[in-house]
């Protein structure tokens, strides 16, 4: 074989990768600090969209839980601007509509506040509401008790007392018991059970229930309901919603206010979505950080190692795998990155899913999008260091000092 017919010898990929991981082994400690700029960016990235999904997962589980099929009847306002009322008969005939499944409401009793001891001044209220219950109201509503019992037939004509979360927290009651009680309207009652917060019903959380008789009988209660709870079968909540203002206060029906508070959850996730949008930006912008990060060190790197550039050449190296050596380690410093990224933005949202008790969901998607951007990084960030590298001639690169 001829001079002219030499050939320079090729480079497999596992030598590729191995030349490539050349600068790495001898300068561990800068490849560290440049992966982990772009580390900092993949774990943000697939933290904000990890714990994003887990909070979406845990509201599925909620409302599968507690059904989207609860809907509210309230007063609105009448046409003078005033407080409109609901008739007497509002949750009879809201329980006539064939598709409602349960009916049960509350009624507001405005002058009957809600104290610890008599001793609190009365403009210290605390936020407290007093409110008439029926005794149906935790099935319709799926609220949950803490401790303590609901209100039955008996109690429910005695002064009893159930207390929602806060509430119970504002009067600092801890648990019910025969030796808890409270001051409601002048009247003491004793505190029978404790709420859990309730989701779709948060009027609830600061809220003592009484029984409705009691608060006729006791707490000059008018006997209006001031919201009426309903469940309907999910396929005809639409229909339910569209006729409820109606049947409930056929008179005036423009004086009544229908709602679906699982949108409200909905639209609280919603805000947590475009705050998560933010929180992606600050990531993609660490990313591009991490970016600049690898090519400032493949730069410098090329600087520093002009005269093994030149050796290589002169023993026959081409343009070609030069920039094939330097492209590859940066493409091995950002995979290694955004290996290392994906891997601690997952285990961020398993730990903050594991604190809040939700499901921990780390989306595919997000983790194999991240290493891809990486990748993708890394040969932009290598790519100018790459040629700069192929173009050195071999006098020119050992001559260097």
């Amino acid at each position: 074989m001829t001079a002219t017919e030499l050939r320079p010898a090729r480079l497999w990929p596992g030598d590729v990768v191995r030349v490539g991981a050349v600068g790495l082994r001898t300068r561990p400690l800068r490849a560290f600090l440049s992966a982990l700029g772009i580390a900092i960016g993949i774990a943000a990235m697939v933290a904000v969209v990890g714990i994003s999904s887990s909070s979406r997962a845990e509201l599925d589980r909620t409302l599968a839980s507690l059904g989207t099929n609860l809907l509210t009847v309230a007063p609105g306002t009448t046409l003078t601007g005033g407080q409109a009322r609901l008739p007497l008969e509002a949750e009879a005939m809201v329980g006539r509509i064939a598709p409602v499944q349960a009916v049960s409401a509350i009624g507001r009793i405005p002058d009957a506040k809600v104290y610890r001891t008599g001793r609190i001044p009365e403009t210290d209220t605390g936020g407290i509401a007093a409110y008439a219950a029926r005794t149906d109201l935790p099935a319709v509503t799926g609220a949950r008790l803490r401790g303590g019992a609901w209100l039955n037939e008996a109690t429910g004509r005695y002064p009893a007392t159930v207390l929602g979360a806060k509430a119970a927290e504002r009067l600092g009651i801890g648990k019910a018991g025969p030796d808890t009680q409270v001051l409601i309207g002048g009247e003491w009652f004793t505190v029978v059970g404790v709420l859990e917060p309730a989701p779709l019903a948060p009027e609830l959380d600061s809220a003592a229930l009484v029984g409705w008789p009691v608060a006729e009988e006791r707490l000059a209660f008018d006997g209006h309901a001031t919201t009426v709870y309903t469940r309907s079968a999910d396929a005809h909540v639409e229909d339910v919603s569209a006729v409820l203002g109606a049947t409930a206060n056929p008179e005036a029906p423009n004086e009544v206010e229908v709602s679906r508070p699982s949108d409200a959850l909905a639209a609280r996730q919603a805000a947590g979505e475009a705050f998560t949008g933010l929180l992606l930006g600050v990531g993609a912008v660490a990313l591009l950080v991490g970016g600049v990060g690898v090519a400032n060190t493949m730069v410098i790197s090329v600087l520093e190692r002009r005269a093994e550039i030149g050796l290589r050449r002169s023993l026959g190296a081409t343009r070609g795998q030069i920039r094939l050596q330097f492209l590859a380690e940066s493409l091995l410093l950002s995979a290694l990155g955004g290996m290392g990224g994906a891997l601690i933005g997952a285990l961020v949202t398993v730990g903050f899913a594991a604190s809040r008790d939700w499901p921990a969901v780390v989306p595919a998607w997000a983790v194999l999008g991240g290493v891809a951007a990486t990748v993708l990084i890394g040969a932009l960030a290598g790519l100018y260091p790459a040629l700069r590298a192929a173009r050195l001639s071999p006098t020119e690169a050992l001559a260097a000092p």
